[in-house]
């Protein structure tokens, strides 16, 4: 076997209890969504790809035919992302956006796989400011994200390429939970 796929295949053996984490999201996001709330996600580079991977799900489909759901990937308003880098500074790209957009049971999910953006952690706090329940997906544990979010799941491998692919199979477990659930 392929050396990548088989790191592949033991780090997703290693997070299969991390599962029940995943679909408990999924319900809980359900609820959010199906009350006219909104799913935040962020990330940068591969993380939001899958962020915005995440959120094309949700307005589109992952399944099924269903209603369209509020889910806003941070980084793809390039407009607002420069201009808050130029005024704020990048670490604060995500955090005003989260400031501007939050409200009241929204849900913010951070994406990193070091755990360590800082653009990402000051957007974690900034949905402790606004009330708004963060969830995390990163690399592996402890890290700074994990600890300052609601909940995290943390995939325990080196390779960011492997965390990537296991937060995208992660992703899609979110979206299979949320749409049954709905």
């Amino acid at each position: 076997m392929d050396a990548h796929l088989e790191k592949l295949w033991n780090t997703l053996e290693k997070v299969d209890d991390q599962a029940v984490t995943v679909r408990a999201w999924g319900g809980k996001l359900a609820g959010v969504l199906a009350s006219g709330g909104r799913l935040l996600a962020c990330g940068n580079g591969g993380s939001a790809a899958e962020a915005q991977h995440l959120t094309a799900e949700l307005v589109g489909r992952f399944r099924d035919d269903r209603r369209p759901y509020a889910a806003i990937p941070l980084h793809a308003d390039g407009s607002s992302l420069t201009a808050i880098a130029n005024d704020f500074g990048v670490d604060e790209i995500y955090a005003r956006q989260v400031r501007a957009h939050a409200r009241p049971g929204d849900v913010l999910l951070c994406l990193s796989t070091s755990g360590t953006s800082p653009n990402v952690l000051a957007a974690a706090r900034a949905a402790q400011e606004s009330g708004i329940l963060a969830w995390a997906m990163t690399g592996p544990a402890p890290n700074p994200l994990a600890d300052l979010c609601d909940d995290a799941v943390a995939v325990p491998a080196q390779e960011t390429a492997t965390v990537q692919e296991v937060h995208l199979a992660m992703i899609h477990l979110l979206c299979d939970a949320a749409e049954e659930a709905l």
